[in-house]
């Protein structure tokens, strides 16, 4: 490093240092931490004095453990093991473009020590991940924020890929924004539409040239069927998809092989009824629209029989098919 630094920020770069370089398997001596001192921030210092400054560190929080090997952070932010799970939940949202993952996991990296990037191998392999090429999604998420915490409205255009693989404008929407909610690894805004009345969960990663819009948001309690707000418990686990029409009673008999990923789409706040040894019946409340798609995803191992608008909208569905691939 050029030019040389006071030694009244040995107590800081010596943190650094063991932040950087130390771990249970790399213990520190405090030669070699002298010899950092020196080569990565030009300070010289004697052992007495790196001790006193460890000894400091100590008293003021930091875990230091020592061993005859030497001394090493014991305990930082976060473990290994939580900023890889961090990791793979950047690579794996979708909604996050490929530029951004990698400066997420970079700065997530710099949170432990210089060995930890040698296990993340798949940090370097981000462009091969399927991610969005919106570049506005953490501006617009800095947006919705400050509209919600404001009570006023969004403005927005909204768009869908076309054959060229491109985002094109479909149309421009003026919103009253409630929530944002991640949702199979998407990023949605769920708000009401102030032109159509209705409301509607928009993919933030769809959305460009948002601004606010400073008039004041339709509060979420005069929105039909949001009297009492919103139930996220709900809408985590009545809408596998998000759509946007009113719950409904719906029941289903499913094969028990598949009991634990009916579980994972609609949560434990269900009804199931053992039928036999193979199927069960199950009863939940949830949008009629998301369910025919549901339904026809798992077709081979369900079958609805309430409501019969939606039994008949499947049937249908089923016909078509079969006329497809005669």
């Amino acid at each position: 490093m050029e030019g040389l630094e006071p030694k009244k920020l040995a107590l800081i770069r010596i943190l650094q240092i063991l932040r950087k370089y130390s771990d249970y398997d790399h213990p520190m001596l405090q030669e070699e931490i002298a010899e950092k001192l020196e080569s990565d921030y030009s300070i010289v210092l004697e052992r007495k004095a790196i001790s006193r400054n460890i000894k400091l560190l100590g008293e003021a929080g930091y875990s230091i453990a020592s061993s005859r090997a030497g001394v090493y952070l014991d305990e930082r932010e976060f473990e290994d093991a939580e900023l890889r799970m961090l990791i793979d939940g950047v690579l794996s949202s979708k909604h996050i473009t490929a530029k951004h993952s990698k400066d997420l996991i970079e700065k997530l990296c710099s949170m432990s020590n210089k060995y930890f990037r040698s296990h993340i191998s798949h940090v370097y392999s981000v462009n091969d991940w399927s991610k969005t090429d919106n570049q506005a999604l953490f501006y617009n998420i800095e947006l919705i924020d400050q509209a919600i915490d404001s009570r006023v409205q969004l403005k927005f255009d909204y768009n869908k890929y076309g054959l060229d693989k491109k985002l094109h404008k479909t149309y421009t929407n003026r919103v009253s924004p409630y929530q944002l909610i991640l949702h199979n690894q998407r990023y949605y805004l769920m708000c009401y539409n102030e032109h159509f009345k209705n409301l509607n969960f928009y993919r933030v990663d769809r959305i460009t040239n948002m601004t606010i819009d400073e008039r004041p948001a339709t509060p979420i309690k005069k929105v039909p069927g949001y009297e009492s707000g919103i139930n996220y418990k709900e809408l985590s686990s009545a809408l596998p998809y998000m759509y946007t029409d009113k719950l409904q009673p719906v029941e289903f008999i499913v094969n028990i092989s598949v009991i634990d990923q009916v579980i994972d789409w609609f949560g434990t706040d269900i009804r199931i009824i053992k039928r036999d040894d193979q199927t069960a019946t199950v009863s939940l409340k949830a949008s009629i629209n998301a369910m025919e798609h549901w339904a026809m995803q798992y077709i081979n191992h369900v079958e609805v029989t309430k409501p019969t608008e939606l039994r008949n909208r499947i049937k249908e569905t089923l016909k078509k098919a079969e006329e497809k691939y005669r």
